[in-house]
């Protein structure tokens, strides 16, 4: 492989981590407060809002259940108010982060209802908030699922951000597409999922690092 091909590998790559890094951390910034309130707002719950649970659910299933390359095109007219533009990496991390936030909020949710809830209970006798419970009860306690959940979207993203590719998002699955397909380049096209499978393992196992030091000392406190 040329040097101006391994060039171009590595600026891709550099595309794809920003695109995916920065929806990413939006993706956590609105998912994670929306998951809390997910899995505390049911009846009879800490913030119990059991019609506005209900409603914000499914909003978050129906964007979950649009497939993401449908998402992407629907919302261009939102993508080019945000971003000023369709088309980029810049522009990709719009539908990226739209896609992202309700899976997170799922995962979140799913992590914080495996809290024990006689935790909560206790807390409550002793006089916490609510929101002093999420703070010091269920995210510390909830903190290893919370971290492979977002791994998990992490991995997500990296699928996303190569399938917006398609769609002239930039990144590794743009790259592919010109050269590896467009260009019947196979070499390249292997090159690219040779880097999307690399990257997706670093993530998974500084997930799972992370996530098993955060349990041990929780089990050692």
């Amino acid at each position: 492989m040329s040097p101006e091909l391994i060039n171009l590998i590595v600026q891709a790559t550099f595309e794809s981590l920003y695109m995916v890094g920065i929806a990413a951390g939006l993706g956590t910034v609105f998912g994670l407060p929306l998951g809390v309130f997910l899995a505390t707002s049911r009846k009879g719950e800490l913030f119990a809002a059991p019609l506005v649970n209900r409603a914000l659910g499914i909003v978050v299933n129906a964007t979950r259940s649009t497939p993401f390359i449908i998402l992407v095109v629907a919302i261009i007219p939102f993508t080019r108010l945000i971003a000023g533009t369709s088309i980029g990496s810049t522009a990709a991390i719009v539908p990226l982060t739209i896609a992202s936030t309700p899976f997170i909020a799922r995962l979140v949710e799913a992590a914080i209802r495996e809290v024990d809830g006689g935790l909560i209970e206790t807390a409550s006798s002793f006089g916490a908030s609510p929101i002093q419970i999420v703070f010091k009860v269920l995210i510390p306690e909830a903190l290893p699922g919370l971290l492979l959940a977002l791994t998990l979207a992490v991995v997500s993203l990296l699928g996303y951000s190569a399938m917006v590719g398609a769609v002239g998002g930039g990144g590794l699955g743009d790259l592919g597409i010109r050269y590896g397909y467009q260009r019947f380049m196979p070499e390249m096209m292997l090159a690219v999922v040779v880097v999307l499978i690399a990257l997706v393992q670093l993530v998974q196992s500084a997930g799972d690092y992370l996530a098993r030091r955060v349990n041990r000392r929780l089990r050692h406190r």
